[in-house]
C-alpha cells in the first residue's frame, strides 16, 4: 500500500476548496501541481477567503483535526472596514452572538483576537481599495469553526470583512508561500506540526 501523503496550499482568493463541482470555478485541480489520486482538502476555506488549506490523501485526518478530543487552533488575518476600537476587540474576544447556517443563534467561544498592521510583505489580491477607504486589520485565532464564522463574527459588530487569510492551523503557518503555492510535508511532520 502507498504511503499517504500531506500538503499544505496557500490557497488563492477565488478558488474553491475542492476538485470537481458543477459550477464553472476555479478549482484545486487547476493549480501547476500533480497532486497523486484520492487528494482531499481537509476542511474548506470559502471561495472570497485565502491561506493556508491542507491536503491529504488520508480520509482519518479530518475527524482527528476537526473532531478530537483537543481543539486545534486556527488564526485568521482579517481586514475590515473602518477603525476598529479597543471595546469591540474585547467584545469580539469575549465571544458574540451570531446565527448559525440553520438560522439558529449562539454565542461563539471566547478567543483571541488583537489589532495588528497590515504585514509588510503581504501579497496582494483581488481590486486594490481606494486610499481613502479606513480599514483595519485584525488577527483572530479560533478552536472552532462554524460556517463563515470569522465574517459573521466581524459583521455583528458592524464591520465588513474585507479580506480574510488564515495563516495558521496550529504550528502550519503561511509564512512567505504565495498564493498557489504547495508544500508536501512528510507524515511525521505533518502530525507533530498539527500536534495530532
Amino acid at each position: 500500500m502507498k504511503p499517504h501523503r500531506y500538503f499544505v496550499l496557500n490557497k488563492p482568493i477565488q478558488m474553491v476548496s475542492q476538485f470537481v463541482s458543477s459550477h464553472s470555478v476555479p478549482l484545486l485541480g487547476s493549480l501547476s501541481f500533480n497532486f497523486p489520486e484520492g487528494t482531499h482538502a481537509i476542511g474548506r476555506l470559502d471561495q472570497h477567503s485565502e491561506g493556508v488549506l491542507l491536503l491529504t490523501t488520508n480520509k482519518k485526518i479530518t475527524k482527528l483535526l476537526f473532531q478530537g478530543a483537543v481543539p486545534h487552533k486556527r488564526t485568521y488575518l482579517v481586514q475590515v472596514k473602518n477603525t476598529v476600537s479597543a471595546e469591540t476587540v474585547i467584545k469580539l474576544s469575549n465571544g458574540i452572538e451570531i446565527t448559525a447556517s440553520n438560522g439558529t443563534v449562539f454565542t461563539t467561544t471566547p478567543c483571541d483576537v488583537k489589532l495588528v498592521q497590515k504585514p509588510p510583505n503581504l501579497f496582494e489580491a483581488g481590486k486594490p481599495l481606494h486610499k481613502n477607504v479606513m480599514t483595519t486589520w485584525l488577527q483572530i485565532t479560533l478552536t472552532e469553526g462554524k460556517f463563515h464564522q470569522v465574517r459573521k463574527m466581524v459583521a455583528a459588530v458592524n464591520h465588513r470583512c474585507l479580506r480574510l487569510i488564515r495563516i495558521s492551523i496550529e504550528d502550519i503557518v503561511i509564512g512567505n508561500m504565495q498564493p498557489g503555492e504547495v508544500v508536501e510535508l512528510d507524515e511525521h511532520d505533518f502530525f507533530a506540526l498539527l500536534k495530532l
